[in-house]
């Protein structure tokens, strides 16, 4: 087993469809991996108790953050604060991924 979960992330999602696993998973600490095919979206949401940090390893999303929506291209890394809402959109006909870090888990 490779010390790089990512390295063992393989998703090939279809259009519209974003496939999700957890990379890592501790008393303190998520990290999930999205791959999202074309035209895919993760709906924007809030995690009122948690900061949520999205890295862009692989190709471009649209991230929208409140009333706000910039294009991040890999490498990137997006800092959304706790109780902001956002989501990220792959308008690329190519698959894009991204891991998203929830720290401390709500309810923490």
């Amino acid at each position: 087993m490779s010390l790089d979960r990512l390295s063992e992330f393989d998703a090939t999602p279809e259009e519209g469809e974003v496939i999700d696993e957890e990379l890592a998973v501790t008393d303190d600490v998520l990290v999930k991996a999205f791959a999202l095919g074309p035209d895919a979206s993760i709906d924007p949401h809030e995690h009122d108790g948690a900061t949520n940090v999205f890295h862009v390893v692989r190709g471009e999303v649209t991230v929208q953050q409140d009333d706000t929506e910039e294009v991040v291209a890999a490498p990137g890394v997006v800092l959304n604060e706790r109780g902001q809402a956002h989501g990220a959109h792959n308008h690329a006909d190519e698959v894009a991924v991204l891991t998203a870090s929830l720290c401390p888990l709500p309810g923490q």
